[in-house]
């Protein structure tokens, strides 16, 4: 699932192409993009003017000139691209035209192979944010983000520190790849305890993940295969830069030695042993 870099480029992309335009000729092509919406999704968009481009870790929504926004979540292979006509792709889920006044209109498509990624109507909050998002942390790019709270929160919880991170009701936009390079850089094994870090360590941990996700951020993302992609149909570049994720049995950067997978969570955990000691009970 794309993680807070790869939606930040996304997002970013799709704010240079599409601020300002208008939405018209909304087309579902597959129910499932649409199973989470109250109401004929075409008909709610018809019309509105992008206004903002906006996200919250792995969030993204339209902000429109409505009483209301438009959630996209990209899921496991949600993609978003603008072009100049329609692609004919198989995997189109939405799609719209998007008015522009002086220059020539382009098509937005929604792509999504899996169909885990989808897109919904939200009502606002009291704060003027999503209601359908309330419930999700703020991000480390969030200028509102406090990290001292994080520090504390995080040390008393009773699970282990990768679950921890993987929590978006605790902060927002890690998933299993940037957990694992942050953790990697702390010299934390994922199933330390948080109870038994101090805040230091949490703030050494926010300090972190802001930094590995930044720098994935400069270098486009991260791409594995073709799901991940920008609005431009291209890859990010930052896989070759990963320092653990990925990288079983090849040298850790740091001290030589292979780089180890374990289970975690029905999915892979990568870390070095010599420079993240498992936790041994006492």
């Amino acid at each position: 699932m794309p993680e807070l870099p790869e939606v930040e480029v996304v997002r970013a992309g799709l704010e240079k192409l599409a601020l300002g335009t208008k939405i018209s000729v909304v087309r579902i092509h597959h129910p499932r993009a649409v199973r989470q919406n109250n109401g004929d999704l075409s008909r709610q968009l018809e019309g509105a003017r992008i206004i903002r481009v906006s996200r919250r870790g792995k969030y993204m929504w339209l902000e429109l000139d409505r009483p209301f926004v438009l959630m996209i979540h990209l899921g496991m292979s949600g993609q978003i691209r603008v072009n100049e006509s329609p692609s004919g792709h198989p995997h189109v889920r939405v799609s719209w035209n998007m008015i522009r006044s002086g220059t020539p209109n382009c098509y937005f498509e929604f792509l999504d192979q899996r169909t885990f990624g989808g897109m919904r109507i939200s009502d606002r909050d009291h704060r003027g944010e999503p209601s359908s998002i309330s419930h999700i942390a703020k991000d480390p790019f969030d200028p509102l983000f406090d990290v001292d709270q994080f520090a504390d929160s995080l040390v008393k919880r009773t699970t282990e520190v990768k679950r921890a991170l993987l929590d978006q009701h605790l902060i927002s936009g890690i998933g299993n790849i940037y957990a694992d390079e942050c953790l990697w850089r702390v010299g934390l094994d994922g199933t330390t305890p948080c109870e038994r870090l101090d805040r230091r360590t949490g703030v050494e941990i926010v300090s972190a993940v802001t930094k590995v996700m930044n720098d994935a951020l400069v270098a486009g993302g991260t791409s594995f295969d073709s799901l991940y992609v920008n609005v431009n149909g291209e890859s990010g570049y930052f896989s070759r830069s990963l320092s653990v994720y990925g990288r079983e049995g090849e040298p850790c950067e740091r001290c030589g030695n292979p780089i180890t997978r374990s289970r975690f969570m029905n999915r892979s955990s990568f870390h070095c042993l010599t420079c993240q000691p498992p936790w041994l009970l006492p």
